[in-house]
């Protein structure tokens, strides 16, 4: 009966289970992170810098979706990564809390009870499911191992931050850029309010499309060269409901326009668009004159500044339109004549400040009609197309009708269509004190991650009107202002404005809605303009977009933790219009500078086919659901493994591939801590004889040493580049390639077979103690719970917690290029002996590749890069042994002259026939030819001998020692020594 020698080998012992058990594993680590106080000791570490990322903040009004939870782990991977790297990077999350998101639900839960509820009240409805959603999310982002200061975030609605937000609106008050006034802003006429460009969504709608004929007046006819006749301007317009608003039409004054006689009618359009004007234009125009075109219309020409100064008469309001200048006009589309309603639209409007035109806007904030529109009153606008359709048709003013759908603005939060619509509002002037030019100089010097980023807000800025920053709700900011009641002066005085900053850091902006103004002024104040003593309070609250733009002035300046500019501000891309901006105008306005030195954005979270969330499409993954599956390990792992440059997927088949990525990076580093068992950290030394000195064997360990140097400086650039998927990637195929398949399989017969205290077995267990541990550090900002996991694991003392220890840095010592490339040979030709090997195994010829010999047929340089590496091969290949040979030199007379006509040279990949005489060789006849390196065959053989029953190698010394006659001649020696 053969013995067992298991218990001679040095087999791995770790209780690093193999099963991550996320779900329940991490929640273990939360704990231990909390009970430690692991945060608060990374920041009070000495540091040799700072880095302050400043944290966008979310809407409390919801659980987390996964664009949260990418942004927030996006921001921890930095966090983590700076801290280790020596910075102090405390991060401070926040929360946005006013606005019309978390009023909207309030509204939906009060009901019928909205109008009855007064405006105090429905404040304190506001704060409270905001406090409650604030509640739930960070608990949500606590879960997925976000490091950062929980305990005491940045909220917009706390009575110090409100203080901050009307401190930093009256500072743009005293620099003179805001204003009240009457211009066309995006209104919803369902949340009753105007919103700011970033509170609006563009999506699909169906739009009338009509082309519509004013009539030129009689008397201006003779100054275009068409006296007595009947003539026309068409116009084209997707907004009939606009048309009682009209005042005007504008023309580009360098465009050439046509006159085109059709019957006893004249049409005046763009020359360009006429020749493309849709043919069922004209279709419609020659069946209403009866009169066949001509096949050559005759086309006159007629330059644009020759119309401006004339007038038409309006379709169907007694109403002259006059002829202005519009250099906005094009003729990309439509008719190359714009229709002009001031109080409708934003050219519009300052096309009709340049020539004095009322900004009519006859629509009330519901979005209906008032009284000033003869016959469309209390009608919504929307709904009134219809009836401006059919009375453009019996004034005969109307040439064509049809639908279209185009892309137009909706209300972010009730995903209604919006309408433009002249309001009294407030206003930040983008022009005074240079606030737009100073803007886009502070876009030229930051950083922008990705840099197309740069040109998008920089567009962006560039184009935008004045920002708009009144809201008609209840729950926000206040703009603090008093209007005297009589001489209507806005009161900006300094006292007046400091003593209303006291009282809301005293009580909160409730104070505005809580106290008459008696008690808000100071007392005997008068107006300085008139003397009177009677003032009202502005009803109006600020734009939301304002509360979060100045936290660089509530948060970073405020803070002692943090500084000011921030090193990074980091968000979805749709804050270049949002967040990013309002931060940028906030800070510029004020201080002239960008209150960040580099902005990253990142993409929308979307499904495995690349379409965006839905609940009605059933394609939602929620964070929880994840992290209650797989483990938050995995959703970190995600958010880096993507390119989150560009919009991100995410399904189970995509998780799953993440799964088993994971596994296979926590299999390598489990593998690697069970050989560390006995391995004594404070009594090894590099410079201890035997350790990584210039044996073949040791060679491989100062390979692995090298190529982790390799890693550690490809994964530092990818970290400081932001380039998060480029450290998955390299990680992961360190694991994968460099260890699992190479030098951790090819290591095993060392570590398990060699004495337990030899040199060469504790030369491997010094590289795999500095391949763990720098592993286990790179790999800890993305994969907190397990870095943390496998720290626990890793012998010798060290700090309580990964995060507290340093970043891994390149030790030069251990880099050898030379040696890497000279190994990328060896390590080919070893890909191209396991290819055969494989091909062996399906044919059952060998089992495992111990039972093999492997013969490698060369050609001269491959043999010169083989010679010195001869008995290193079977280790290398993992066979029992093996033989090379240069061309046919090294053959024995009976093979030599099987081979004569073998051509050792590259081909197709296949099973060549070497014509050995089975009953010479005793073994297999067939080889394997590489086709990717030159001159190289295999041939794979049995190996000679007897397998030993301890390291199960296959060798003729097996069976020659009395004492252990079921072993090797070397594992003998073992035994004995």
């Amino acid at each position: 009966m053969k013995k067992d020698y298991k218990d001679t080998l040095n087999l791995p012992k770790t209780s690093f289970p193999m099963k991550a058990n996320l779900a329940r594993k991490e929640v273990e680590i939360l704990e231990l992170w909390e009970t430690n106080n692991i945060y608060q000791k990374m920041q009070d570490k000495s540091k040799s810098g700072t880095y302050i990322l400043h944290d966008g903040p979310p809407y409390a009004n919801g659980r987390i979706h996964l664009g949260h939870a990418l942004n927030k782990i996006l921001k921890d991977i930095i966090v983590k990564y700076k801290s280790m790297k020596g910075f102090y990077a405390p991060f401070v999350p926040g929360w946005d809390c006013h606005g019309l998101p978390i009023e909207h639900e309030v509204d939906k839960k009060l009901g019928s009870k909205k109008k009855d509820t007064s405006i105090t009240d429905k404040r304190k409805l506001c704060r409270e499911y905001a406090l409650r959603f604030l509640d739930i999310q960070r608990e949500e982002f606590r879960r997925l191992g976000i490091f950062g200061d929980w305990a005491e975030p940045y909220i917009t609605m706390s009575y110090q931050y409100e203080a901050s937000i009307i401190r930093e609106f009256n500072s743009f008050v005293e620099k003179g850029n805001v204003y009240k006034g009457k211009k066309p802003v995006r209104w919803c006429p369902s949340c009753v309010t105007a919103l700011a460009e970033a509170e609006v969504e563009y999506a699909d709608k169906e739009s009338p499309s009509i082309y519509v004929k004013f009539k030129i007046l009689d008397d201006d006819l003779s100054r275009i060269g068409l006296e007595g006749k009947n003539a026309f301007f068409i116009i084209w317009t997707t907004t009939p409901w606009t048309l009682p608003a009209n005042l005007a039409l504008a023309v580009n004054p360098e465009i050439e326009y046509s006159t085109i006689e059709v019957g006893d009618s004249v049409y005046i359009i763009s020359r360009d668009l006429a020749r493309n004007i849709p043919a069922q234009l004209w279709a419609d125009l020659i069946d209403a004159s009866n009169t066949p075109l001509p096949d050559e219309p005759d086309f006159l020409p007629i330059k644009g500044d020759r119309l401006i100064g004339i007038s038409a008469r309006h379709p169907f309001i007694e109403r002259l339109s006059k002829v202005v200048a519009g250099d906005f006009v094009s003729v990309e589309e439509g008719t190359g004549i714009v229709h002009i309603a001031p109080g409708h639209g934003e050219d519009d409007y300052e096309i009709g400040l340049k020539y004095g035109l009322e900004v009519y806007a006859p629509v009330d904030k519901y979005g209906k009609f008032t009284k000033q529109v003869e016959g469309l009153a209390g009608q919504f606008v929307f709904k009134a197309n219809t009836q401006i359709i059919d009375t453009l048709k019996k004034k005969d003013a109307l040439i064509r009708e049809e639908n279209i759908t185009h892309s137009y603005p909706h209300c972010w939060r009730c995903k209604k269509p919006v309408i433009f619509r002249a309001t009294e509002q407030w206003f930040i002037s983008m022009e005074k004190n240079d606030l737009r030019s100073k803007a886009l100089a502070q876009i030229r010097k930051a950083r922008w991650i990705p840099a197309w980023g740069m040109e998008r807000i920089y567009g962006m800025v560039q184009n935008r009107p004045d920002w708009c920053i009144s809201r008609q709700r209840a729950w926000g900011v206040p703009i603090t202002l008093f209007n005297c009641v009589k001489c209507k002066e806005f009161i900006t005085d300094k006292s007046v404005i400091d003593n209303i900053v006291t009282e809301v850091e005293k009580h909160g902006a409730d104070v505005w809605f809580e106290k008459p103004e008696q008690e808000l002024i100071p007392n005997g104040y008068t107006c300085k303009k008139c003397g009177s003593k009677e003032f009202t309070k502005e009803t109006d609250i600020l734009d939301v977009w304002f509360d979060s733009g100045v936290s660089h002035a509530a948060v970073l300046e405020v803070n002692k933790k943090l500084a000011w500019p921030a090193d990074l501000y980091l968000e979805g891309s749709d804050q270049h219009r949002g967040w990013f901006q309002s931060s940028l105008l906030a800070s510029v306005g004020t201080r002239d500078r960008a209150p960040y030195n580099a902005v990253l954005t990142h993409g929308f979270v979307v499904d495995g086919q690349g379409k965006k969330m839905s609940k009605s499409v059933g394609n939602v993954v929620s964070p929880q659901e994840v992290t209650n599956k797989h483990g938050a390990e995995i959703l970190r792992l995600w958010s880096s493994a993507a390119d989150y440059r560009e919009d991100m997927r995410i399904s189970n088949e995509i998780l799953d591939r993440i799964v088993e990525a994971y596994r296979k990076i926590r299999n390598t580093c489990r593998f690697i801590s069970g050989n560390l068992y006995d391995f004594d950290v404070s009594g090894i030394r590099v410079s201890e004889p035997g350790i990584l000195n210039s044996s073949r064997d040791i060679e491989i360990d100062r390979l692995a040493l090298s190529m982790l140097q390799g890693l550690t400086e490809k994964v530092t650039k990818a970290y400081e580049n932001f380039e998060f998927h480029e450290v998955f990637h390299a990680i992961y195929n360190f694991c994968v390639i460099n260890m699992s398949s190479f030098y951790l399989d090819v290591l095993k017969d060392r570590l398990y077979t060699f004495k337990a205290d030899s040199p060469e077995r504790r030369a491997s267990q010094f590289v795999l103690y500095k391949i763990l541990t720098s592993l286990t550090k790179m790999t800890a900002p993305i994969l907190s719970f397990t870095a943390e996991e496998i720290w626990s694991f890793i012998p010798g003392e060290k700090e309580e917690s990964v995060f507290l220890s340093g970043f891994p840095e390149i030790e030069a010592e251990f880099r050898d290029i030379e040696l890497e490339k000279k190994w990328e040979s060896l390590l080919a030709i070893r890909n191209e002996v396991n290819k055969a090997l494989e091909i062996k195994r399906q044919e059952r010829f060998i089992g495992t590749s111990l039972e093999a010999k492997v013969s490698l047929y060369v050609n001269e340089a491959n043999y010169k890069i083989l010679e010195d590496y001869k008995t290193f091969l079977p280790t290398l290949f993992i066979v029992s042994s093996a033989e090379v040979f240069s061309a046919h030199a090294d053959l024995s007379a009976d093979r030599q002259a099987c081979l004569t006509d073998r051509q050792i040279s590259s081909g197709k990949k296949d099973i060549k026939t070497l014509g050995i005489d089975p009953e010479v060789s005793g073994q297999s006849d067939e080889s394997y030819k590489s086709s990717v390196i030159d001159g190289l065959s295999v041939l794979i053989e049995k190996a000679d001998g007897e397998k030993c029953s301890r390291c199960w190698n296959w060798s003729i010394t097996t069976g020659k020692h009395e004492e252990y006659p079921e072993l090797c001649e070397r594992c003998s020696r073992v035994l004995r020594d």
